[in-house]
């Protein structure tokens, strides 16, 4: 802020300087103007002659001014000298007055000299109808000694005044970024892990927002580490069994290797730990993809009927292996009501996760073959869209509705291989996308009672606009 005072302080010189110069010059420009029209009164008409007749007096007084040097003029009608100094410059056109008996002031030069000059032109009765022109000039002096005093007066307090304004500057920025610079120092002190908000009370409230806004991104980064921990966690625990499994195997099938049989059964064992392990690792990159924000992902108008579509296509051929019945019913695609702004490679993952889950917990046999159906609801009127995933297996008891969403849990009594992340992926994709996910019994009162996945997703204004 100093160097912006140092810059106006050059140009307020300046401009007091021309306020000066305007002030000084109004009170002698007044006593021009009355010297002027004092003279222009003495000009008389005698037989048609134009006489000046200048007392003795009048001139001491006109002359008396100790400062300054004072001229006059006065030429006839038609331009013949009448008293005075000839050698005053003529008015130009442009101080020539529209109007007779007005007085016009200028600035000129006379004898080296610059000078005020007051002229009027003045109507006589004589022949001819031409004015006569009367001119009073004075020299500067006592103008410039008054600018003077002006300047002194207004820039002596001026040489007081900005060295305490710059005083006053710097305490008062020392004072007001004292917090900021101890907020630095915290930030500074503080450990690589330590992500707690800042103190918002400790700053001035111009910096409030920007603390707002770091505590936010705190808040967010702490989230994010935190999903890698509980990632590289959950990875770890989940393939330590089916490597142990694989590596268990592999040792029995070199301790075993001269029974054909056995060799095969390990074999087999390693194919299905190596299948376990292959999924277990695609539904953990799944729930990090999910828990990392599908609103980061381009987020695109999805037929879901199509998505469904497609979803139980891929499906068929595994759930005929366990001899399955799995159908689709509900709205057509393409239809507009079926249209949902979202990420479609993370809706298509929510349907096939509850597809599979389906299809895992569905027993089939002769007596009761397995059932399942995907079913996609539309309410134009409510904006909602509703996906159902239903079964006839045995369904979930109503304690176990909230936990099953825990990765990793596991319904106890069911004996089906699994990761357990396939319903948090469900969950987490379903709040990415603004929906709730509930549970209810298929077939309430009988038995099995079957379990039905609702996933309900809110539809509004924006059902065709990409976010």
């Amino acid at each position: 802020m100093l160097t912006p005072l140092l810059l106006l302080w050059p140009i307020s010189l300046a401009l007091t300087w021309l306020v000066a110069q305007g002030i000084a010059d109004k009170p002698f420009d007044r006593a021009l103007v009355y010297n002027v029209q004092a003279l222009a009164q003495l000009l008389s008409v005698n037989n048609n002659r134009v006489l000046f007749n200048m007392p003795q007096p009048a001139s001491e007084i006109l002359r008396a001014d100790d400062s300054d040097l004072v001229y006059y003029q006065v030429l006839g009608p038609r331009g013949e000298y009448l008293s005075g100094e000839r050698d005053i410059p003529l008015p130009g056109e442009e101080d020539k007055p529209g109007v007779l008996g007005e007085v016009r002031l200028r600035d000129d030069e006379l004898r080296g000299l610059e000078v005020r000059v007051a002229s009027i032109w003045i109507k006589l009765n004589v022949p001819g109808g031409q004015p006569a022109l009367v001119q009073v000039a004075e020299t500067r002096e006592k103008r410039k000694v008054l600018a003077t005093e002006i300047i002194k007066g207004v820039m002596l307090p001026q040489f007081v005044t900005l060295p305490l304004a710059v005083l006053l500057v710097w305490m008062a920025l020392v004072r007001g970024i004292k917090p900021l610079s101890q907020l630095e120092e915290r930030i500074r002190a503080r450990r690589p892990d330590d992500l707690s908000p800042l103190d918002e009370k400790t700053v001035p409230l111009e910096v409030a927002p920007l603390v707002s806004s770091v505590n936010d991104l705190l808040t967010r980064l702490k989230d994010s580490i935190g999903t890698q921990k509980r990632f590289l966690a959950d990875a770890a625990h989940q393939l330590k069994t089916p490597l142990a499994g694989l590596r268990m195997q592999a040792d029995l099938a070199l301790r075993q290797g001269s029974s054909e049989e056995d060799l095969k059964h390990s074999l087999k064992q390693i194919g299905r730990s190596s299948v376990r392990a292959t999924h277990t690792v695609n539904q953990l990159l799944a729930l990090a993809r999910a828990e990392a924000g599908g609103a980061a992902l381009s987020r695109l108008p999805c037929d879901m009927a199509r998505l469904i579509m497609e979803v139980v296509q891929d499906s068929v051929p595994r759930a005929m292996e366990k001899h399955i019945d799995l159908g689709y019913e509900g709205a057509a695609p393409g239809a507009a009501d079926v249209m949902l702004s979202g990420n479609p490679t993370l809706l298509k993952e929510l349907v096939r996760n509850l597809v599979d889950n389906a299809i895992n917990y569905t027993p089939s046999t002769d007596v009761r073959p397995g059932i399942i159906t995907a079913r996609l609801l539309t309410d134009p009127f409510g904006q909602v869209l509703v996906l159902q995933v239903e079964d006839n297996g045995p369904g979930i008891p109503e304690s176990e509705r909230e936990l099953v969403f825990q990765p990793f849990y596991r319904v106890l009594g069911t004996n089906v291989d699994g990761s357990g992340l396939g319903l948090p992926i469900v969950m987490e994709i379903a709040q990415q996308h603004a929906a709730t996910v509930t549970i209810e019994e298929a077939r309430p009162g009988q038995q099995p009672p079957g379990a039905c996945f609702s996933v309900r997703f809110v539809v509004g204004d924006d059902r065709f606009e990409s976010s």
